[in-house]
């Protein structure tokens, strides 16, 4: 692989982006499994404080979305660090997305992890995440083998 400059911007970019992400992630709190179920327990002790968090993000998403990317979309551009846009071809839920949904949430819920805290959390060295993170590589690995 030869880097030019638009590639590396690339690889910057999405190490910038990666890191602000993980940084956010350790600042709300999303990185502690406890917090975590505490926001997805609604049997009387719902911590409702990362639904702040959620909608933040998703206001953010939803306005740079719709200022940045939709009208290069429009326009048929590219994105600025990369050749093309990489969207779902699939338009239509199916068994196999309800189900991944379903498990993803259960997994999500059971655990307090998904893969974004689980990788901001490997820098603790902490042995449940350490095999959560083996387990999440080979469901990863399972999943992609059924696929095909």
């Amino acid at each position: 692989m030869t880097f030019t400059p638009r590639n590396l911007f690339f690889y910057i970019t999405v190490f910038f982006s990666g890191t602000l992400f993980a940084i956010g992630l350790q600042i709300s709190s999303m990185v502690e499994p406890s917090k975590v179920k505490g926001f997805l327990d609604i049997s009387g002790a719902w911590d409702p404080s990362l639904a702040l968090v959620l909608f933040s993000a998703l206001s953010v998403f939803s306005i740079g979305f719709a200022l940045l990317i939709k009208p290069r979309i429009a326009q048929n551009k590219p994105p600025i660090a990369s050749d093309k846009f990489h969207l779902p071809a699939a338009k239509e839920i199916d068994k196999p997305l309800i189900l991944g949904a379903v498990m993803f949430g259960a997994g999500w819920g059971i655990a307090g992890l998904c893969p974004g805290p689980t990788i901001v959390n490997l820098v603790h060295m902490d042995a449940k995440i350490l095999i959560f993170f083996i387990t999440m590589l080979l469901g990863m690995k399972i999943a992609q083998t059924l696929k095909t």
